[in-house]
């Protein structure tokens, strides 16, 4: 009897059958979406349907970065992924990783294959941005004869200077003649040397803009020596050209406005320099002038009929100083003699006074004077050493005295002492 498989070991072989076909891991499915729904979770299930079949189709919620649009019924569709089968339900079903628009998914794709290698490329880099002149007086542009996108160029770029010499080089813009057209344009305008290029158009589909999508219209703006502003479309609307031009402008009008300066405004600031500059010399003239004031006055200071005269004040305020000294000394000098000449008067005042003085205790002495009473015929005893004898007890006989008379001395021997008072004997020598 043959073998007999149970649901999920088919199941299983089924599987393992799908993940074993190279085919199926990485397929590009078109289609018609249908039955699609949004899950809570996050996850996405439809249905891809064309004339003859159905296949039904997962996106998982950790995948719906590949998806930049919400898809709706009836959309035509490419889907990118891996077909397997679902083990539980035993049904294969189309895993998405990716899903773009058909036709416009197309151009995407490319858009964005181009946009990588050229920023791989380094031809978006800031370092190769030109800035972009702030006063010109030429203004080239690329863009069609006809439209609003030329129309408001001109107008807002004379608007703002009436003195701008604007050159429109009449190019295409869309279809297959546009990116050579845009191309060639750049160039003679770049040749021609104007101060900015303005290259852009009108808002419309993204097939309508394609041309500024376009790899040779990127390398003719990267090779361009003029500073490029790419206005393309609307404010919604990004083309490489954009990233590889100098400046991007969200629409025409605004290129306009960013190239083109205000000459109004630029008179308004030139009376605004003018009056700062007016100010700032004013300020260094007044500086320069109190700088001069104040050298003059330190050169007068410094120079030599300033060094004499401040020399004369000193030499003169010295000498009045000496002079002044040499007073007080003098006045200090006659001062002291006067001094000293009253000290003189008064000392010999003193002399005189001492002298009368001297001359009455003389003629007081005189009268007591024991030579006065020696020439009375007295004399004055006194024994050898000279001890006076005012006794005649005090001596003996055999004894030597002096006698001192008035006009000489002489020398005695007691021959006899008699302690009466009338009379002593003694022998002179």
């Amino acid at each position: 009897m043959r073998n007999v498989y149970s649901v999920s070991q088919v199941n299983r072989y089924i599987k393992n059958m799908f993940s074993e076909d190279y085919f199926l891991q990485s397929v590009l499915v078109r289609g018609e979406v249908s039955n699609c729904k949004y899950h809570s979770s996050g996850h996405i299930y439809f249905t891809l349907k064309d004339a003859s079949g159905t296949l039904s189709c997962v996106m998982f919620a950790g995948r719906r970065r590949g998806l930049s649009f919400r898809m709706q019924e009836g959309d035509q569709v490419i889907v990118a992924g891996t077909v397997d089968v679902y083990e539980r339900d035993g049904r294969y079903q189309l895993y998405a990783d990716r899903i773009i628009r058909d036709g416009v998914g197309l151009l995407n794709e490319r858009y964005e294959m181009l946009k990588r290698k050229l920023e791989e490329s380094g031809m978006f880099d800031e370092l190769y941005k030109k800035p972009i002149p702030r006063y010109i007086r030429t203004l080239g542009v690329v863009t069609a004869p006809t439209g609003a996108a030329v129309q408001d160029i001109m107008n807002i770029s004379l608007r703002r200077n009436p003195y701008l010499q604007i050159i429109l080089y009449p190019a295409i813009v869309q279809g297959e003649a546009a990116a050579p057209s845009i191309c060639e344009g750049i160039r003679r305008l770049d040749e021609y040397g104007v101060d900015v290029i303005i290259i852009g158009r009108g808002g419309g589909s993204i097939e309508d803009l394609w041309a500024f999508n376009e790899e040779i219209v990127a390398e003719a703006v990267f090779e361009c020596q003029t500073p490029i502003i790419s206005a393309v479309g609307h404010e919604t609307d990004t083309v490489i050209s954009d990233y590889v031009a100098d400046l991007r402008a969200p629409t025409p009008s605004a290129a306009a406005e960013l190239a083109v300066f205000s000459y109004t405004q630029f008179q308004k600031d030139l009376q605004m320099y003018l009056d700062q500059m007016t100010g700032s010399m004013r300020n260094r003239i007044l500086q320069l002038r109190h700088n001069t004031e104040r050298l003059k006055r330190e050169l007068v200071h410094l120079s030599p009929a300033s060094k004499v005269r401040d020399r004369r004040m000193y030499t003169a305020q010295c000498l009045d100083k000496l002079e002044a000294a040499m007073e007080n000394k003098i006045r200090a000098y006659r001062l002291q003699a006067d001094q000293q000449e009253r000290l003189q008067m008064r000392m010999e005042r003193k002399l005189s006074e001492a002298r009368s003085s001297m001359k009455l205790y003389a003629a007081q002495l005189e009268q007591r004077s024991p030579l006065a009473k020696l020439s009375g015929g007295y004399g004055f005893v006194s024994d050898i050493d000279g001890n006076a004898v005012t006794r005649a007890d005090m001596v003996h006989a055999g004894d030597l005295v002096r006698i001192q008379l008035r006009d000489g001395r002489l020398e005695a021997s007691v021959t006899q002492v008699d302690t009466n008072t009338t009379g002593m004997n003694m022998e002179s020598k």
